[in-house]
């Protein structure tokens, strides 16, 4: 396998412990070579947008085999798995791009990073209150339509 230089994860940071644990691996560390096809059904991903990821930088450079097939390790299935989550925030993909260059950049990003994932957190409590505010409006909707269909019955089989 091609030696190459690895992607510096929070998780290689044991001050970062309010960060949640990675779920668990398919294989033990030293035993974590994925093809794409395996990384595809473990996260759900295409390989596609596992080719794109490493295109634009939102993933490192992935060791490659003897024959040149990508061969995925332990540590980029949490690099995924972070990259899912900040997906899931609605973070811009320039920004998730930005993120992963400050992490290999090193220590000196920690500021940087930690602005970035703050930013981010502020959107999502705005997101979260919207859609508070919104299933307040669904649950006044779903009683009154749930009243109205027991008034309705009542009224159908006087």
């Amino acid at each position: 396998m091609l030696q190459t230089t690895p992607l510096t994860t929070e998780e290689d940071n044991p001050a970062d412990v309010c960060s949640a644990p990675p779920p668990g691996h398919p294989r033990p560390d030293g035993q974590d070579s994925y093809t794409i096809s395996e990384v595809v059904a473990f996260t759900g991903l295409t390989a596609h947008t596992l080719r794109w990821y490493e295109r634009i930088g939102l993933m490192a450079h992935v060791d490659r085999s003897h024959t040149g097939q990508r061969r995925y390790s332990n540590r980029d299935l949490d690099w995924l798995d972070l990259v899912g989550k900040l997906r899931l925030t609605g973070m811009p993909v320039a920004d998730m791009v930005r993120y992963a260059e400050l992490v290999r950049e090193g220590e000196n990003t920690f500021g940087e990073r930690r602005e970035l994932l703050e930013q981010t957190r502020r959107d999502v409590r705005a997101r979260i209150a919207e859609l508070q505010d919104t299933l307040a409006v669904l649950d006044r909707k779903i009683t009154f339509y749930s009243d109205a269909t027991q008034a309705y019955e009542a009224e159908r089989t006087r």
